[in-house]
């Protein structure tokens, strides 16, 4: 490793690392999007624990390092205390797959991997850390577990690594004692005695938690002072420290690292840093897909070095005892069986084709064609600002050819348009990947593209909804081949970085003709693929349409009125100093409210406003939105604290960037919408993200009043889906309760609360169907009593038997949710009602939090996922039968349950029979009524 890392020898330098933490650690960062490669194994956990190892290695230099892990088996605290560590979950299976190559890649960095049986690696690495500072090492001890404080000294430290962008923590004697409150770092294990450790199921005494524990140390210094005086306790307090003595001392020895684990030494020879056996860190790199770390860590160096000293019977090891062997798992998987692995032997030529002779031929041999790749290179990525550089085709494989665009528009649009006949021909079928975008570019240049289409981005989608898309990792994962990487031609991201305008034709032939020939071969991938997993008909009925409509979409555009929002702006910022003076002056002190940390002082240290939580590993008070909105009934400050935040994010994420946004070609706002996004199928916006604009608050709805028709002859019109979630839950479930209120019309909150607290329909007051309506949007998601509980602002056994209620008067809807999750737990996955299906892998996990994430979408995502189809399915038909009656009015925008449209006025009565047929009936023969809302206006706001 040394031609990576120099490292000056005469510095002594010594990281510990707690392996499992820091592997527990980099599973649970990915948890809502974990890293899935093409074998279905989930590689989370091994690419946070590398990337954090490599960090550690380039930036801190130490000239040792050693990993430290738990053994299997008991320690000695299980033997002191049975129930130690007794309420933890089982390790998830992730984990289990994850640590074999973990272990692998340590090996083959050529660092030793240290346990010991009997004892946790904290107590190892407690006992490595003082040998080392006696050598005179400076000993770093990398970890995310507060109990290590008590081994800091003044050539010990905590190294927190670096997480979401946040710079790595290195916390020494003065860090740790503001942490925990305390005098001396020895005291963290007292504190844990008292307060105990719910992590580690210490006991420590009931009732006494940081604020008290702090108090009582301040006076007494240590458990043991603390209970020779504890007569000198009053009340309720002396009672339960008498009571509990000897479980305070067991608790604060459980807590008490070893620093004199018998056997453990430290060699300076084992922990130096050596070389890495870079043809096995190759070997395993690739077999978990990882590309970007490959080239972080190998460079161009994967080819193996004869030089590299060690393998597996060279490995280092501390003590003689020898690291457990773990078999990693071979999962088969369907991308393997089919992946074309000759690809790298395929020879192939891509033709610049730069004068109109080359051009006239290359459209006579796509008229010819059944099916052809294009491809479209620009000076950006927003089709609708960027320029169009050049365009590839290809007809088969490894073969393609790129034609160069002029600067300037004239010229392009005259060589596109020869294109347009071979482009728009209905017979031919055109290959892509992310389609919508070349389409949406060629659209500016006069061209609609038509003709069945096949978009290998969508494809892999449907198939594969958790994983990646892109071009490159497709590529390398089905048909095992490395694509030039875009940043070769035009360098990375910056101030210098180039145009592919800039870049000579015959480079970007290069370039350009590798994108259409790669994406014409994984056609036949996707299509095998698709049928596979049969999702052939969603693709066709639905998907591939739909890049048509949503092409259109974008193309069309939405009119903002610029001058209303920077109105506005100036109103927002009027409005949020006063409320921040309002806050100065009930807080009673100036603050920076921007600061988490300053805001937790004044609310919890000042103010003394309740604390429920535990704090950050860092010491502060966690003051994020859902903790604040828990207290707000507490104290006026933290209600203007939510309004100051909540006016600041709409100033600067919409009011004030919504303007900035204006196409100045069109005086439009152009969103992209995003088909390959969402795991349930629902489309998501960007540039702005207009799914996240607030509609529940008044601040938020304003925003809407920008977003207004193209001119005088035209209105918004905009038609959503009533409840549709819920009546389709009810559709799906078929439960009769709830299918017989939708069929009489009812409301269903009312009725539910009806039901739920056994009163006549026309007797539910307005609390109680308040209640029902947050039942309603919980219960089927997956809420339990505790987050039922904080909802409703009840106690959580009143929501425990608001819940029992519920589902003793909806017994088909429990049916439902229990059947889709054993359901689930056979064949793996679930469908929508058009088939669409979602993968959950961790639906058998034996850890708890995971499972419970995969059983909640086993039960929402059929419902989601049909809302997402069904709305598709009506875009696609409203769009058509807009073009197909010659109307000029436009669809501009789809927003969660709800379509926008540009209509014009002489047109609007039609245009609404249309929307309205064609929104109800998007999935036909269903048991549940359908309702759609419209209205028009003369923005958004109004049409609502």
């Amino acid at each position: 490793m040394s031609d990576t890392n120099t490292v000056n020898p005469s510095i002594k330098k010594l990281f510990l690392l707690d392996g499992y933490a820091l592997i527990f650690r980099a599973h649970f960062a990915f948890i809502k999007r974990p890293l899935i490669n093409s074998k279905g194994i989930n590689v989370s956990a091994v690419h946070g624990f590398v990337n954090a190892l490599w960090e550690v290695l380039q930036k801190e230099a130490p000239s040792h390092l050693a990993v430290v892990l738990d053994p299997p088996g008991g320690t000695f605290r299980d033997k002191m205390y049975s129930e130690y560590k007794a309420n933890r979950d089982e390790t998830p299976e992730d984990i289990r797959t994850a640590t074999p190559y973990i272990i692998d890649i340590v090996k083959a960095m050529n660092l030793p991997i240290v346990m010991r049986e009997g004892y946790e690696a904290d107590d190892v690495i407690g006992t490595l850390a003082k040998k080392a500072e006696a050598k005179g090492y400076t000993v770093f001890m990398m970890t995310p577990d507060k109990d290590y404080g008590q081994l800091v000294s003044e050539n010990i430290f905590m190294y927190k690594p670096s997480r979401k962008g946040d710079a790595a923590e290195k916390l020494g004697v003065s860090e740790i004692k503001a942490i925990w409150g305390i005098e001396r770092v020895e005291q963290v294990i007292d504190m844990l005695g008292l307060q105990g450790d719910s992590v580690d199921n210490i006991p420590g005494i009931p009732g006494v938690g940081p604020k008290t524990a702090q108090k009582l140390l301040a006076k007494y210094g240590s458990v043991e002072n603390l209970l020779e005086h504890a007569h000198e306790l009053r009340g309720k307090q002396r009672e339960r420290v008498e009571q509990n003595k000897e479980q305070a001392l067991l608790s604060k020895k459980l807590a008490t690292i070893e620093i004199n684990v018998p056997d453990v030494e430290f060699s300076e020879e084992a922990c130096s840093i050596g070389e890495m056996n870079v043809e096995e860190l190759a070997k395993l790199f690739n077999e978990l897909e990882f590309r970007s770390i490959t080239k972080k860590i190998l460079g161009n160096r994967a080819g193996g070095d004869a030089n590299n000293l060690n393998n597996e019977n060279q490995q280092k090891d501390l003590f003689g005892n020898a690291v457990a062997t773990q078999q990693r798992p071979e999962k088969p998987s369907f991308k393997a069986s089919i992946a074309n692995k000759d690809i790298t032997n395929t020879p192939h030529v891509y033709y610049l084709t730069d004068t109109p002779e080359k051009r006239a031929a290359l459209i006579a041999e796509l008229k010819n064609c059944a099916t052809f790749c294009f491809d479209t290179e620009t000076t950006g990525i927003d089709p609708n600002e960027a320029e169009l550089v050049g365009l590839a085709f290809s007809m088969e494989k490894g073969k393609a050819y790129y034609v160069p665009m002029p600067s300037d528009y004239a010229t392009t649009q005259a060589i596109v348009q020869e294109f347009k006949e071979v482009l728009e021909a209905k017979h031919i079928e055109k290959v892509g990947q992310n389609l919508k975008f070349d389409m949406l570019m060629l659209k500016w240049y006069g061209i609609e593209v038509d003709g069945l289409l096949f978009d290998t981005m969508i494809a892999h989608y449907l198939c594969e909804p958790d994983l990646r898309h892109n071009l490159n990792y497709l590529a390398e994962t089905y048909l095992g081949y490395k694509m030039v990487s875009i940043e070769t031609l035009i360098g990375k991201k910056g101030k210098n970085q180039l145009s592919m305008r800039d870049i000579a034709p015959e480079k970007v032939a290069e370039y350009a003709g590798e994108d259409a020939d790669i994406t014409l071969q994984l056609k036949p991938v996707m299509e095998k693929m698709l049928k596979t997993f049969d999702l052939r008909n969603l693709y066709d009925e639905i998907e591939m349409p739909l890049i048509k409509v949503l092409t259109d979409v974008e193309y069309n555009g939405v009119r903002v009125d610029a001058k209303f929002l920077n109105n506005y702006s100036e109103e927002l910022g009027k409005l949020i100093k006063i409320t921040e003076e309002a806050i100065y002056e009930k807080a009673g002190v100036r603050f920076n409210i921007a600061s988490p940390k300053q805001v937790g002082e004044v609310l919890f240290d000042k103010l003394k406003v309740p604390y429920r939580w535990k704090k950050t590993k860092t010491g502060q008070y966690q003051t994020g939105e859902e903790k604040l909105v828990e207290l707000a009934d507490k104290s006026e400050v933290i209600r203007d604290i939510l309004e100051f935040r909540k006016l600041s994010k709409l100033k600067s994420t919409y009011v004030d960037a919504l303007p900035r946004m204006i196409n100045p070609k069109t005086e439009r706002i152009h969103t992209s919408f995003n088909q390959a996004r969402a795991a349930t199928g629902r489309l998501s916006s960007e540039n702005p993200n207009l799914q996240n604009i607030p509609i529940k608050d008044e601040a938020g709805r304003e925003i809407r009043k920008a977003f207004v028709p193209r001119d005088a002859a035209h209105l918004l019109l905009a038609a959503d889906y009533s409840q549709i979630e819920l009546r389709l839950i009810a559709e799906i479930s078929a439960d009769a309760a709830m299918l017989e209120a939708f069929q009489k019309g009812q409301d269903i909150h009312r009725a539910t609360a009806a039901k739920v607290y056994d009163v006549d329909f026309d007797a539910v007051t307005s609390d109680q169907r308040r209640n029902a309506k947050t039942v309603n949007f919980s219960i089927i998601y997956g809420a339990g009593a505790t987050n039922l509980s904080r909802q409703l602002d009840i106690k959580r056994s009143e929501a425990k038997k608001l819940i029992d209620q519920y589902f003793n008067q909806y017994q088909g809807l429990k049916s439902y949710m229990d059947t889709a999750v054993e359901k689930a737990r056979e064949t793996g996955y679930v469908t929508t009602l058009k088939g669409r299906k979602r993968y959950l892998r961790d639906i058998d996990s034996k850890n708890s939090f995971t499972r419970s994430h995969a059983e909640r979408n086993a039960i929402n995502t059929p419902i989601q996922g049909s809302a997402a189809d069904m709305i598709k399915v009506a875009m696609i038909n409203i769009h058509k039968a807009l073009l197909e009656r010659g109307l000029q009015s436009k669809m501009i925008l789809q927003v969660h349950d709800e379509l926008v449209f540009d209509v014009v006025v002489a047109e609007l009565e039609t245009v609404k029979t249309i929307v309205q047929e064609l929104m109800k009936n998007a999935l036909p023969n269903l048991q549940v009524p359908i309702l759609v809302g419209m209205d028009t206006g003369e923005n958004w706001l109004e049409a609502h």
